[in-house]
């Protein structure tokens, strides 16, 4: 585990120093000149305050469609995902305190002090340096501790734009829940920003009382952190392939298997986790992403903005040459099984209820609960659903997709947007409600290939054993041995599973 942990704990300290670095050279300006402007200063905390209104997993990804849309305008090398976009987002967070500090610590001077300094003759920058500084420092590093502490909680969430954090881990053990990685990423976390904050603490007290080498062992300390975490991140130049996933068990296992056939291959590589659906896409659209696994009836609807519902293969061949045509996006083919949205209950509250199909919601529906995946509720699959068959719940509640699993149990939900491709359909006794109207499309998984990479035969040639191998018995076991509650595989084992099971 430890092993793991490391080389997230670093990546970590690179993007949140970054940002607390880059919020701090421009917080400090910006507050010395807003509190001496009252009309500067309103607009500047504004600002500020409004960006801490915005929850920030949807501040990071608001800055993947704005730097892919610069980029497309200018042409300039710049990756919307990774780095740059967790920066930006994370620096814009770190900007309110600081800015706020700064101001209430200059306006908060004794204004016989700062006569004095006027009268004998100091300048604006001598009078900042040795008066107003001075007395304002420990309100200002108030400020930067609380900075400091945001950032690094907040870093956690860069892991949605593709940047290495320890939300790596806290995400991948929320979803297939594996409470142990969800306690190493929240330990470490917490350890971070703790850390962080003691060490400005004793800045500030070394500064404001003494002895000096408190204060310059300090701040050593906290500057050598991130240098050490990017040396630790420079290795040996090598042909590395990114490899993406979105937000579900069956991504991380189908993500490792790629990368254990590139591997052996000869290649290295790195996963990018997490993503949503368009994300993903538009990244390897761009060359962010090499590879990575989608379904046919989410390009088809989504990103095709179709509505109609053509057989399995002829909406393959369709997305194949649309991806090709549109983005230069390969499709190597389908993997040999399907996973679809599917609603499903709970087996014995269909039969008590007389449940068997879409069609028996239309009138049961309305005094029961939905509970759906995070995306389900606004892509085009569940519109055409509710139009088709007219369905109306009680009350409809997202979850994480292994909880929306729980609350089915619980009773939290009465009907679920399932997979069919998920283990715990058959685990857990549920009973998938039919579609006599087709209105959910086919859902072949599908090896999605990036612009770039597919012109590298020797990868492609690497990949294509994967292609037509995988039966869905085999896809719903490997997927039920990271979800079931006992004896939990990890994804990284149930990948090695299903690799000796489909080469046999």
């Amino acid at each position: 585990m430890i092993d793991r942990v490391l080389p997230l704990v670093a990546s970590h300290i690179l993007i949140a120093s970054a940002a607390l670095a880059l919020g701090l050279i421009l917080a400090f300006p910006l507050g010395v000149f807003a509190a001496r402007r009252r009309r500067v200063e309103q607009g500047v905390l504004g600002f500020a305050s409004l960006v801490q209104t915005i929850p920030s997993l949807a501040l990071l990804a608001l800055f993947y469609p704005l730097l892919l849309a610069l980029r497309t305008l200018t042409g300039a090398p710049i990756s919307p995902l990774g780095f740059l976009p967790a920066l930006l987002a994370l620096t814009l967070y770190a900007l309110l305190p600081v800015l706020r500090n700064t101001v209430v610590a200059l306006r908060s001077l004794d204004p016989d002090m700062l006569e004095a300094a006027d009268g004998i003759g100091m300048t604006s920058w001598q009078k900042l340096w040795l008066v107003e500084a001075p007395l304002a420092l420990p309100t200002v590093t108030a400020g930067v501790r609380t900075a400091a502490v945001w950032t690094i909680g907040a870093a956690t969430l860069s892991t949605t734009v593709g940047q290495p954090s320890l939300g790596d881990i806290i995400f991948s053990g929320l979803q297939t829940q594996n409470w142990e990685l969800v306690i190493w990423g929240c330990l470490a976390a917490a350890a971070l920003a703790l850390t962080a904050d003691a060490l400005l603490a004793l800045a500030e007290r070394g500064i404001s009382k003494g002895p000096r080498i408190l204060w310059i062992l300090a701040l050593a300390l906290f500057v050598a952190a991130p240098v050490v975490a990017l040396v630790s991140q420079i290795r040996p130049v090598q042909q590395t392939v990114t490899i993406g996933a979105k937000n579900f068990t069956e991504q991380y296992i189908l993500a490792r298997l790629i990368g254990y056939r590139l591997t052996a291959a000869g290649y290295a590589v790195r996963y990018k986790e997490n993503l949503g659906s368009a994300v993903v896409f538009g990244a390897t659209t761009s060359g962010d992403v090499d590879v990575y696994v989608d379904y046919a009836g989410t390009l088809w609807t989504n990103e095709m903005k179709r509505a109609d519902h053509p057989s399995r293969a002829t909406m393959v061949a369709g997305v194949t040459a649309w991806t090709k045509a549109q983005s230069g996006v390969t499709t190597l083919g389908p993997l040999g099984f399907e996973n679809a949205y599917a609603l499903a209950m709970r087996g014995e509250v269909a039969h008590a209820k007389g449940i068997a199909s879409m069609d028996d919601l239309r009138t049961a529906g309305a005094s029961l609960t939905l509970g759906a995946d995070l995306e389900f509720l606004d892509r085009p699959e569940w519109a055409t659903i509710r139009e088709t068959y007219d369905l109306h719940f009680a009350r409809q509640r997202t979850f994480n997709p292994t909880f929306m699993y729980d609350a089915l149990k619980s009773g939290d939900a009465d009907v679920i947007s399932a997979f069919s491709s998920d283990g715990r359909i058959a685990a857990d006794g549920l009973v998938v409600l039919s579609d006599p109207r087709g209105a959910i499309p086919s859902y072949d998984a599908l090896v999605m290939v990036g612009p770039r990479a597919a012109q590298d035969a020797r990868l492609v040639t690497a990949l294509r054993p994967l292609i037509g191998a995988i039966p869905v018995e085999a896809m719903r076991k490997a997927n039920f041995m990271v979800d079931r509650h006992d004896d939990k595989a990890s994804p990284d084992a149930a990948a090695t599973w299903l690799a000796t099971v489909i080469h046999r």
